[in-house]
């Protein structure tokens, strides 16, 4: 016997999200039909907010409630040490490792030819602003170790080169084809510790 259409539609919606087969999609339509009303309320609540009210750094690109994210705004940090990561999962990762205490710029994506995104697709002027206009001694590229992260490593390079600022690639650790958001804190500690400089 089918479920009602509601049900149903609730069900499909639910086993779109990432890791959500449609065994736990109807476990969480049966929790929130067990509950009080209020509760699925604040569910929806919650997501409308979070679509309306996020947003991008106005500095380095992470997610934001504010205009200004807690990083960029915090005073106690390193703001001549930029680490350029992918995505804000990759700054989140970083984070949670305790290991790096300077500031970061999400580029919101890397080279990818084959999906059509080129350098002109990611936010690399603003980044170039930023060196040319603040005291940075140290730029990380903090790109995955696959050839999409690579061929974006190798252009953020070259680009960087005639400013003459320090760039270093994280190390030892991850491995090639990994990607940074899913490495293990102690594997991303060590490769925020043994960063290379590079040398085009």
């Amino acid at each position: 016997m089918a479920y009602p259409k509601l049900i149903e539609t609730l069900i499909e919606r639910f086993s779109k999200l990432p890791g959500v087969g449609r065994r736990s999609a109807e476990r969480m339509v049966f929790w929130l039909l067990n509950h009080p009303k209020e509760e699925a309320e604040l569910l929806a609540e919650s997501i409308l907010k979070l679509k309306e009210g996020l947003m991008f750094c106005r500095i380095c690109n992470n997610l934001s409630d504010t205009e200004i994210c807690m990083v960029c705004s915090d005073t106690t940090r390193d703001a001549s040490i930029i680490c350029v990561v992918e995505n804000p999962k990759d700054l989140l990762a970083i984070e949670r490792t305790g290991s790096f205490k300077g500031h970061y710029h999400v580029l919101l994506g890397n080279i990818c030819p084959s999906e059509g995104r080129g350098p002109e697709d990611l936010k690399i002027q603003p980044l170039l602003n930023r060196l040319r206009t603040q005291d940075i001694k140290e730029v990380i590229i903090a790109t995955d170790p696959d050839n999409d992260g690579e061929m974006t490593s190798l252009y953020l390079m070259k680009v960087l080169k005639p400013l003459g600022i320090k760039t270093t690639r994280i190390g030892l650790g991850i491995p090639v084809g990994s990607s940074v958001e899913y490495t293990d804190l102690s594997t991303l500690t060590m490769s925020m510790t043994s960063r290379r400089e590079i040398n085009v």
